[in-house]
């Protein structure tokens, strides 16, 4: 498919829609194996991704790269980086679907694309606009009134939007493509989730293969849900364009908030009927002034 004249392609947008809504819709899910201890979710993550990354880089040839990368102590480093934030940021996002937390996960993520202008200005020395300098405002607005109604910080929402946003920043720097990228961390990984699910095995706690096949299939599929939307957003990126993606961000996020919200009760009263409209707000003026940049 040829590059429309906008400069977006149909199958990038096909494939990073898909990607959205997976995410938009993983705690559904998530929500069916709540019932099962978070580590043990967390490994069948990791565990079962590898061979799902390694076939997607099969099919397309990819492997040189991988292969360069396990051999490289350098990129062997930065991915232990990506993949130590990416295994906090799976940890954080568990926790708050199992305890019903979901609406704190949608707000982080929908800080998200924020928090990463704000890197930018800060790490990267990127000029930002008054427009997007006033997004970030509102948005530590928002993050305010949410702490001084709890007491405390929303941890749960702050946790996704820096590890999220760090993951993506230190990814930039990892001089291997998104999905030999992603498969490289999932390797590295995949020892400690090994060794964690065989020592639950030991100890005669392990859900897999001991609760009847549900659960087997369910945490089985952990590893589809994880990797399939990344390496389909990996793929889909490269045929859009730059405003795109950026809009195109807010589906996750606005599922997993319908989902809080419609589909597991939770409740959306106090801040945070304040607190969303004004992150909603600060979305709408980044995207404004990233789609009058464009043009």
């Amino acid at each position: 498919m040829s590059a429309r004249s906008d400069g977006d392609t149909l199958r990038g947008f096909v494939l990073a829609l898909g990607a959205y809504l997976i995410w938009g819709g993983l705690p559904l899910y998530l929500k069916l194996v709540a019932h099962i201890p978070l580590p043990e979710v967390l490994a069948h993550r990791i565990v079962w991704s590898v061979p799902v990354a390694l076939a997607v880089l099969l099919a397309l040839r990819r492997t040189s790269d991988l292969r360069r990368g396990l051999t490289t102590p350098r990129l062997l480093a930065m991915a232990g980086l990506t993949a130590a934030l990416i295994t906090v940021n799976w940890s954080v996002y568990l926790y708050a679907i199992m305890v019903d937390q979901a609406l704190d996960a949608a707000l982080g993520y929908y800080i998200n694309p924020l928090f990463s202008i704000f890197l930018g200005a800060v790490v990267l020395g990127e000029r930002l606009s008054r427009a997007q300098w006033g997004a970030v405002a509102l948005a530590g607005v928002a993050v305010a009134i949410l702490t001084w109604e709890a007491g405390s910080l929303p941890l749960v929402s702050l946790a996704l939007t820096f590890t999220w946003g760090f993951y993506a920043l230190f990814k930039r720097a990892l001089p291997i493509g998104p999905n030999q990228g992603f498969t490289l961390e999932v390797i590295l990984l995949a020892p400690f989730g090994l060794a964690y699910l065989v020592w639950m095995q030991g100890q005669g706690t392990l859900t897999f293969g001991h609760t009847g096949w549900r659960d087997t299939l369910l945490l089985l599929g952990c590893g589809v849900v994880t990797a399939v939307p990344l390496m389909l957003y990996a793929n889909g990126a490269k045929g859009l364009k730059l405003t795109t993606i950026a809009l195109m961000q807010y589906i996750a996020p606005s599922g997993i908030f319908l989902s809080a919200v419609l589909v597991f009760g939770e409740p959306f009263d106090g801040a945070k009927r304040i607190a969303f409209p004004l992150i909603w707000g600060a979305l709408a003026l980044y995207s404004l002034d990233l789609i009058r940049r464009r043009r």
